[in-house]
């Protein structure tokens, strides 16, 4: 058994199959969730596990190399404004309904059980070397 890192089998093993350019939806529990895409859902109760748990956790694990939001997240959840700008500097803002669409094309939906709105990004991976 793993000691550190992401315990969760169904995450790790969808994480060990990423490549270069695939997409990594981190969604709140509200987010529509299209047909296509793996999914892993961690959402347990409302908040947890948390968005910025999840996200750092994920972070720990992938090299990514630009990250997506809706540009709604700016007005209606500051809190993960901050987090989201605090983590990618070059961020990329969407109109929600584009990023709604964009996660249909998205490698991995990540289900975090995160209650406030539009706490969701979608990252694209990059590769380490």
């Amino acid at each position: 058994m793993k000691k550190a890192g992401i315990l969760n089998r169904q995450l790790s093993g969808a994480l060990a199959e990423l490549g270069h350019g695939h997409g990594v939806l981190v969604c709140d529990a509200g987010m529509p969730i299209p047909d296509g895409p793996r999914v892993v859902d961690l959402a347990f109760r409302a908040g947890v596990p948390s968005f910025a748990e999840v996200l750092d956790g994920l972070l720990a694990e992938l090299v990514v190399e630009g990250a997506t939001a809706a540009e709604e997240v700016r007005t209606a959840n500051p809190a993960a404004t901050a987090l989201l700008e605090g983590r990618f500097p070059d961020l990329a803002y969407v109109p929600h309904e584009r990023l709604k669409d964009l996660s249909s094309g998205a490698r991995l939906i990540v289900r975090t059980g995160e209650a406030r709105p539009y706490a969701n990004v979608l990252l694209r991976c990059g590769v380490f070397f």
